[in-house]
């Protein structure tokens, strides 16, 4: 056990100068030991080499020697450290990634300069990224959400036709005749409005590129959630210009490859065009996920927003949707929005479908918030 100890020491402390142990490494830790020099050992004008086989390779060698969660960090390290984008624009490379959300993130940031031999193999790597995560989120997602609606959208004055006879029934049990052998239905419930969606939810997406996990987990949820009949979904993204992707719902990889992260950002034109498709305003969830550096004017980024509240529209300013959930935001702005009665705090993605149907439920989002510790 202490040999074992030591030799996991020699392989954090590295070779060199660095290491006081002197321990020999057999040749299963050698490799591994070259994968850890190649990254954290080497300057920042890249360890790995230029040329795709050693990214490749190496690629390749942490993907057998470490586990996922490992692999991803270290992914993310060869990029902020040795500057290895060019990585992601070699078809040999998108080949050995393992996807995670800060990968699928830079692809879309580097999507419009993808040359078109590597295009097909990006779009796997996004894939299955988005089928990793609808895997995890659909089915809490729908069962939370469609259970808020349901609760919202019954009432006990239906039409003859909008009877849902079920809950009626159960919910007068209580009330059965056995001389007559019926219930006498004190309490009629209705599935009601039936005509129409209940809610219409609108996701304003910030796509500035540090916004890019949380527009890749609101892609999915709005994805998940446009297949519930009960709510008018829409998803609309912006940064000095407003894209309505609403139409790319139904397929979260092509809505993702809509996107294009980074520019500037103008929040005042994104409410006003959000303003110009809501069609009922006391009916519609407009959540806004922004870290709220607006480049435009703020005053009428302000007014704008209070011009939606005063229609009936419930506005959610959620700062980041991401793993930690927590921010970095113009504070001035995020106190602004808050003076105005706006929720405004930072989401992970585990408490967005609880999120969303509190939202539904019309309950106090600010203490919600702070019951489920969000940051702010």
């Amino acid at each position: 056990m202490v040999d074992e100890t030591l030799h996991k020491w020699r392989l954090i402390l590295g070779a060199e100068e660095n290491d006081g142990i002197g321990i020999s490494l057999n040749e299963l830790e050698s490799k591994i030991d070259a994968t850890l020099h190649a990254l954290y050992d080497s300057d920042r004008k890249g360890g790995l080499g230029a040329s795709s086989p050693n990214v490749a390779r190496w690629l390749g060698d942490i993907r057998t020697f470490f586990p996922v969660c490992v692999v991803k960090i270290m992914q993310q390290d060869a990029l902020h450290r040795l500057h290895l984008q060019q990585m992601l624009l070699e078809k040999e490379m998108l080949e050995s990634v393992v996807p995670d959300i800060h990968l699928v993130a830079t692809l879309m940031t580097l999507s419009k300069i993808i040359p078109e031999k590597t295009r097909a193999t990006a779009r796997q790597v996004v894939q299955k990224l988005v089928e990793e995560l609808l895997q995890k989120w659909t089915s809490p997602t729908l069962q939370v959400i469609t259970g808020a609606v349901s609760r919202s959208g019954h009432t006990i004055r239906p039409r003859y036709q909008d009877i849902d006879w079920h809950k009626t029934i159960r919910k007068n049990l209580k009330h059965y005749q056995h001389l007559y052998k019926t219930i006498t239905p004190e309490t009629i419930i209705g599935f009601g409005r039936k005509r129409h969606s209940f809610k219409e939810i609108v996701l304003c997406i910030d796509q500035s590129g540090s916004m890019g996990s949380s527009v890749i987990y609101s892609s999915i949820f709005g994805a998940v959630m446009a297949g519930i009949p009960a709510l008018q979904m829409r998803m609309v993204v912006f940064d000095t210009a407003v894209a309505d992707l609403t139409e790319e719902l139904s397929d979260p990889i092509n809505l993702l490859f809509g996107v294009l992260l980074g520019g500037g950002t103008d929040i005042k034109k994104a409410l006003t065009y959000c303003s110009q498709i809501i069609t009922r305003p006391a009916d519609t969830i407009l959540v806004l996920i922004s870290d709220l550096f607006e480049g435009g004017a703020e005053d009428e980024m302000l007014a704008m927003a209070a011009t939606l509240i005063q229609s009936g529209v419930q506005l959610i300013v959620l700062l980041a949707l991401d793993e930690d959930g927590t921010p970095s935001y113009d504070h001035h702005n995020a106190e602004k929005f808050g003076a105005m009665g706006i929720p405004v705090f930072g989401c992970t993605p585990e408490l967005f479908p609880d999120l969303m149907a509190a939202a539904i439920a019309k309950q106090d989002l600010i203490l919600w918030a702070n019951e489920n510790k969000c940051s702010s």
